[in-house]
């Protein structure tokens, strides 16, 4: 399918220089920009935003509560605006348009001319007219600001409610809970989410968001708000009943911001928003609007899927009516003179699929098409599972051939199916109902993590299930598969045609599966079937010596109890192994069974920092790093630090994970060094290995009157506890004892942070060279309930990633993304919990300091010297003095110490 900008530029008519003047700068006021910038240029673009920051991603809005920043939600690629001679107005309110003379003034008085003005001013939340809806700490939930004001206010509250049961009224339940508040939804109608989920279905969502925790009122009306007596705000109701809180959020719906196009005479609808056609033009035709200001044939579309789609075909518009001037021709308004040099629009819009998944406090939601079955001669069927507490709801044409529409709560998972079904109108299986049963069980490549397989193994499934029905069959290149940014398949074999052979770049050329997520599995599946159409293998094997991905070699060590790597070679690979497949095997077979990594079969498959228990410096010395669980160290073993520092002259540096690091140890003083370290009570830090490094705390509620929960307990018994636990990549814990959060537990691979009701758990930050927070993956657990769900975490993790692969890409490249990783670790959604913990417990129990036993065999000893021939000491490590310690000396300072030239600072 031809770009639809590529279309309008290729008319054979050259482009003159436009003024085009966007009015808002959110998610679709954006896109609409991005979408230009792909045109033909010159374009003379000016955009005027009311608020203060550019455009955000107000679909992520609740993860600002959950460690997100503003920063993290902006939209804008970094000089966007500069590289594409945008002039952005921030904090600039458009305040008249003048249609004669096409113009717009803004509240400082600036006035811009417009060729093309595009409306993107999108909606204000309805606040219900109940007395007292102004009162302090009663907010709306749209902005940043607002979240900021929210935030700021929880701090002196205990509890708060939300009005509103609807999509955004749960998003802001979410982030009322995230911030510690004991949370209420009070709902006008009789069920949450009335438009998206039938009565069983909000039954059902209702009992699952009040098991975790938060009181949920429906049938409520609220007439006033009052003081109350033992909170802040006293909500009356309608039935007489009230209810008292400190803090009110208000959810009630949208309104579209067409007050400027109302005083420019532009046509509105009766009950608001701004009258728009097919072009996405208003009465006037110099004049667009686009997203929720926009009324389309008496609909205003509150999801950001259709604003993109009205950005999309806004931008088309503009570039064909801008290219239509003939080269030469004057034309001072830079539109066509004439109908007949007019290029003919190259799309437009006609509505839009409204169809959303979600996760609304934890638990799935979808509805697709006609979710009430409204429409003529709908039929229904439904499964209703009480053990799993899931419920879907499957609704057919008369002839039972055609999906018209569905219902999930609590399993989502056959979402993406129905809605290629729903939409490319593919015909139903012969019984329908099948579609109801749990999803089949995984096929033979499947059951390992990652897995590949023959083609017939993939079709084949182990046991039980209903038969599969596949996304692809039947799907035309025009197919849908993103529609929140309209990709269909033919747009992404397109870009596999053109290279892109990963999930990211696809994400990158196309955008599928950038904006709610929702498609990503889907995405993947029509990438791999189009690689291995083209031929492509797709293929995740370690190296040339093992046919498997790490992944799958990990099940195969588990499941075959398989200790050293000439068994694993013998049984599953061939040749003699090399520098990438050792130290993974070794690797593996230490999350596996733990066993001295030093012993005479494991010792030549580690690499260098493993071989010596130590980290390799620049300089060719090594780093010591003993384990402090926690931060916590007595008096007595600072001195010992101190004195094994001095006595050996080693530079030392307390590190970001709490410890002290000791540089500067040649190889043959390691085993001293460590004699030493162990005989004062310390332990191996395992700062050279892959595997469980720190566990960083604040004081917590020992010390710190802001503390609510023992962080530096929990953070011993913690470290104390995975200590030793190899992984794929190295791991850094930390718990914070409230929610000021200076332990930075959301940057770390595993953060836990105190609320009064337990512990919050975030998973799968860090990032190393591409930062990012983690995200919240279970609030409030218990201690045991914590403890359990990182042993699950992490074990799923190390069974899982790729070598070398951190947790914040594992979680980035996981299919189904952060839901599925709960509905792992939390809901066993693949039965292994089980499993995992047991892994772990054995992985517990195997625990030794591997420097303890490093010092009591003298085999092992044998190996730390510099020559395998000789005692003598390696003369090129040179330090210089700084500061008062040591540091490795920089190239010119080694030249100059050869050569003889007197130093000022002293070569030691």
């Amino acid at each position: 399918m031809r770009d639809f900008l590529q279309e309008a530029a290729e008319s054979g008519l050259q482009a003159m220089t436009a003024r085009i003047v966007v009015v808002g700068n959110g998610m679709v006021g954006q896109r609409f920009l991005e979408t230009l910038a792909e045109g033909p240029e010159p374009l003379q673009v000016t955009v005027f935003a009311e608020e203060n920051r550019p455009a955000y991603d107000r679909v992520q809005l609740s993860s600002f509560f959950s460690g997100k920043t503003a920063g993290d939600l902006s939209l804008a690629p970094p000089g966007f605006f500069e590289r594409h001679g945008v002039a952005l107005r921030l904090s600039e309110r458009v305040v008249e348009i003048d249609r004669e003379v096409k113009t717009v003034r803004t509240a400082r008085g600036r006035e811009v001319a417009y060729d093309s003005l595009v409306l993107a001013t999108g909606s204000y939340p309805f606040v219900p007219p109940v007395p007292g809806r102004d009162r302090p700490a009663c907010f709306v939930y749209r902005t940043l600001e607002d979240l900021e004001a929210i935030r700021a206010a929880a701090e002196r509250a205990r509890s708060g409610a939300v009005v509103g049961g609807g999509l955004l009224g749960l998003e802001a339940a979410k982030a009322l809970r995230d911030l510690g508040l004991e949370t209420h939804v009070v709902e006008f109608a009789p069920r949450l989410m009335a438009l998206q989920v039938d009565e069983m279905g909000g039954a059902l969502l209702r009992r699952k968001i009040e098991a975790l925790g938060v009181r949920v009122h429906t049938g409520k009306s609220t007439r006033q708000i009052t003081d109350g007596a033992g909170a802040r705000h006293r909500m009356s109701f309608a039935d007489g009943s009230d209810l008292e809180v400190d803090l009110i959020v208000f959810s009630t719906g949208i309104r579209p911001c067409d007050a400027l196009a109302r005083s420019a005479g532009l046509a509105v609808g009766e009950r608001g928003g701004v009258v728009i056609d097919d072009a996405c033009r208003t009465s006037d035709p110099s004049i667009y609007a686009i997203g929720e200001c926009a009324l389309w044939k008496g609909a205003i579309f509150g999801l950001v899927a259709p604003g993109y789609q009205m950005a999309r075909v806004a931008a088309a518009q503009i570039v064909a009516a801008h290219s239509a001037v003939p080269h030469g021709a004057s034309n001072t308004a830079g539109v066509a003179s004439s109908a007949a040099t007019t290029a003919p629009a190259p799309v437009r819009f006609q509505g839009a699929d409204l169809s959303t998944k979600l996760k609304l406090l934890g638990v799935d939601v979808a509805s697709i098409g006609d979710a009430h079955a409204t429409s003529a001669g709908a039929q229904c069927y439904t499964f209703v599972d009480e053990r799993r507490q899931t419920y879907k709801k499957l609704v057919v044409d008369e002839t039972g051939r055609r999906l018209l529409g569905g219902v999930l709560v609590g399993d989502t998972e056959s979402f993406g199916e129905w809605l290629q079904l729903k939409l490319n109108d593919l015909p139903l299986p012969e019984r329908p109902e099948d579609l109801l049963l749990p999803a089949p069980a995984p096929t033979l490549a499947q059951s390992l993590p990652g897995g590949t397989g023959s083609a017939a193994d993939q079709e084949r499934p182990l046991s039980g299930g209903r038969p599969a029905v596949s996304g692809l069959v039947g799907l035309a290149p025009s197919a849908l598969i993103c529609s929140c940014n309209n990709v269909t398949q033919g747009a992404i074999c397109s870009a596999v045609e053109q290279g892109c052979t990963t999930l990211g770049a696809i994400k990158a050329k196309t955008r599928a599966s950038t904006t709610c997520g929702g498609c990503a599995p889907l995405v993947t599946q029509v990438l791999n079937a189009e690689l291995r159409r083209r031929g492509v293998s797709v293929d995740a094997r370690l190296c040339e010596h093992f046919p498997y991905s790490r992944q799958q070699l990990f099940h195969l060590v588990r499941i075959g109890s398989l200790r050293t790597f000439e068994e694993i070679l013998a049984k599953h690979g061939k040749g003699h192994g090399c520098d990438v497949c050792k130290p993974a095997v070794a690797s593996i077979l230490a999350s596996c069974w733990n066993e001295f990594v030093l012993a005479s079969d494991k010792q030549p498959l580690q690499d260098t920092n493993d071989y010596y228990l130590a980290n390799l410096q620049k300089d060719g010395t090594y780093s010591v790093v003993p384990r402090i669980p926690g931060g916590e160290i007595t008096p007595e073993k600072l001195i010992a630090i101190g004195q094994v520092a001095a006595r050996y002259g080693l530079y030392t540096k307390i590190t970001g994970g709490q410890r002290i690091d000791l540089f500067g140890a040649r190889v043959d003083q390691l085993p001293h060094i460590w004699r030493e370290l162990i005989a004062a009570g310390f332990e191996s830090g395992h700062a050279y290995g892959k595997a469980m490094r720190t566990v960083k705390s604040c004081v917590g509620s020992t010390w710190c009157r802001y503390g609510v929960q023992d962080s530096v307990g929990l953070a011993i018994e913690l470290e104390n506890r995975y200590k030793g636990l190899r992984s794929p990549h190295k791991l850094k814990l930390a718990v914070s004892g409230c929610t000021r959060e200076c332990a930075e537990a959301q940057g770390k691979d595993v953060g836990v942070i105190a609320t009064e009701r337990g512990w919050n758990l975030y998973v799968c930050g860090n990032g190393g060279m591409k930062p990012r927070h983690a995200e919240l993956l279970a609030a409030d657990l218990d201690k045991p309930t914590l403890v359990r769900y990182i042993d699950r975490f992490l074990m799923f993790y190390i069974r899982t990633a790729d070598r070398l692969q951190r947790t914040a890409t594992w979680r980035d490249q996981l299919e189904g993304g952060l839901e599925y990783l709960k509905q792992v670790v939390c809901e066993d959604k693949l039965g292994i919990a089980a499993e995992l913990e047991a892994d772990m417990a054995r992985v517990i129990a195997g625990y030794q300091c591997e420097w303890k036993k490093a010092i009591s065999d003298p085999e092992t000893l044998a190996r730390f010297r510099h020559f395998l021939n000789s005692d003598a000491q390696d003369d090129h490590v040179v330090f210089v003095r700084e500061r008062g310690q040591i540091r490795p000396a920089t190239v010119a300072e080694r030249r100059k110490r050869s050569e003889g030239v007197p130093q000022e600072d002293a070569l030691v």
